[in-house]
């Protein structure tokens, strides 16, 4: 008999469906990525100074760095995205987005779909003082199915899977910020080591200085004070490299983290020796505008206004009825002789309607629409702010290599002066203060030409990353490792979520 209940009200759910649903409607405004009225006029100098070669392959953003060609950065840039705990947080939150979308969809199906039992002991005492004692047995199933008729579901699905793509390009953009800061903190390294080696042999040529006026000075053929100076140059430029050995700790420190290890484990920075690379002329492919608009943090943000548009629409279905349908089997029973079993059926519609709510539903939906309007705000300052650090870099590339052609004039100067000024000296021609005076030209000029090399190759790594270079479409087997992966599968039942595919960003 329960058998056939059951079936009964699951044949009413069914024809109630199919009668309503063609009916429905859905609330509230479609979503419509905000435009942003300057970008098609928009451009940037970066084509119009920055060299493009015809013979010149053009790089591929996805891995911009491997223009470089240092093995040792490529491979730490492999290493960050494999163990880097940030982006790592960023896929596990892909994977929350998508237990959202799941709970969001399950919405589509009956809400309730509940079993009830209870079981009870009645103890009685009758007027002649006779004890009645029975047992009372309930069971029943009830089942609500709240038909999207206003599209409140529809919405917050629509909501939870702009959330969900917005997780994936965040992900990205976890990526690309990422390779930059890799890259940096590599250079950086590279840098430090290599002004180090700019000081020690400084401080070589100076402490031959030095010896000379040492030599002189006890020859009795100079004063003391040659000397004193001589030392004094000396040791400030020794004392420059503490400082600087400490920077090369705390810059191998900071890559450490970004890859996910403790302070100092970095053994890739060990067999890097030389100067700095020597980076042609640069070709980016696509139009700025495009390039631009593609940035994964602009993706994301368009993607948070599309989950924000689609609240409204669930928020003002709560100006309309709900629309629900009602199923429930009852059967109770108890002990007592000649007390038939009873057993109850209920199917049917049923509405609910808010109709005096004093504004709260008004009220609520005005904080989405307000909520909307910051994201698209939120929107077209990331499209601003992208521009303005597209044009940054690119004058920031044009003048370092245009400013480094200068310094390379001055140090070949520099060098000849100290040459001359340590001839003229030794020959008595010139006192000791312009040999000084040239030592600390060819110090400072060297430094600088470094300085000046290391903020190019910074340039192009800032333009890369304005441009949302640097990031690939990961698997979750990439994005989190396997022992992660099987100690959440023993604590949770994951299903095939954390095999499933991860969907590439698309235009909301």
């Amino acid at each position: 008999m329960n058998g056939v209940l059951l079936k009964r009200i699951a044949d009413a759910f069914l024809l109630a469906a199919v009668l309503t649903l063609p009916a429905c409607v859905t609330v509230g405004p479609d979503h419509q990525e905000p435009e942003v009225s300057w970008l098609k006029d928009w451009n940037t100098d970066l084509y119009g100074q920055v060299e493009q070669p015809a013979e010149q392959n053009r790089t591929d953003l996805r891995f911009w760095t491997q223009l470089f060609n240092e093995p040792e950065l490529n491979g730490l840039v492999e290493a960050a995205r494999r163990d880097n705990p940030t982006l790592r947080i960023a896929g596990l939150r892909i994977l929350e987005s998508r237990a959202l979308l799941g709970i969001a969809g399950s919405n589509r199906y009956p809400q309730l779909n509940q079993v009830t039992g209870a079981a009870a002991r009645v103890e009685q005492r009758e007027g002649g003082g006779q004890d009645v004692g029975f047992n009372s047995y309930q069971a029943g199933f009830d089942m609500g199915w709240e038909l999207d008729f206003w599209g409140r579901f529809r919405r917050g699905i629509e909501s939870a899977n702009a959330a969900y793509f917005s997780s994936i390009t965040s992900q990205h953009d976890v990526q690309v910020l990422l390779s930059a800061q890799v890259a940096d903190l590599y250079f950086g390294y590279r840098t430090t080591l290599l002004r180090i080696d700019i000081a020690e042999r400084n401080a070589a040529i100076q402490k031959r200085s030095l010896e000379i006026t040492e030599k002189i000075f006890k020859a009795g053929q100079d004063s003391e004070l040659d000397v004193q100076q001589a030392r004094t140059q000396y040791l400030a430029t020794l004392s420059t490299i503490p400082d600087l050995q400490a920077t090369l700790v705390r810059l191998r420190n900071a890559l450490a983290a970004l890859l996910g290890r403790k302070p100092g484990e970095v053994p890739e920075l060990a067999t890097v020796r030389g100067p700095l690379p020597a980076i042609e002329p640069l070709v980016v492919q696509g139009i700025p505008a495009e390039l631009l608009i593609r940035r994964p943090d602009i993706r994301a943000a368009a993607w948070q206004v599309a989950a924000q548009s689609a609240q409204i629409g669930v928020a003002k279905s709560d100006y309309f009825p709900a629309i629900s349908l009602l199923g429930s089997i009852g059967w109770s029973a108890n002990s007592l002789a000649n007390s038939p079993d009873t057993s109850s059926l209920l199917v049917g519609p049923a509405l609910t309607w808010n109709v005096f709510d004093f504004g709260r539903i008004r009220g609520n939906v005005r904080l989405q629409d307000a909520r909307l309007q910051q994201t698209i705000e939120v929107f077209q300052d990331r499209v601003l702010q992208a521009a303005r650090e597209i044009d940054d870099s690119a004058i920031g590339v044009v003048k370092t290599a245009e400013r480094q052609k200068l310094l390379d004039a001055g140090f070949d100067s520099a060098q000849r002066s100290l040459d001359l000024a340590d001839t003229l000296y030794q020959e008595g021609y010139a006192d000791f203060q312009r040999v000084l005076d040239a030592q600390r030209a060819l110090f400072a000029q060297e430094e600088q030409q470094l300085l000046n090399q290391s903020s190019h190759i910074g340039s192009i790594i800032a333009l890369y990353k304005s441009i949302g270079g640097g990031w690939t479409n990961m698997t979750l087997d990439q994005m989190i490792p396997e022992s992660v992966r099987e100690t959440m599968q023993e604590r949770t039942n994951w299903g095939d979520l954390l095999s499933e595919p991860v969907p590439t960003d698309a235009r909301p």
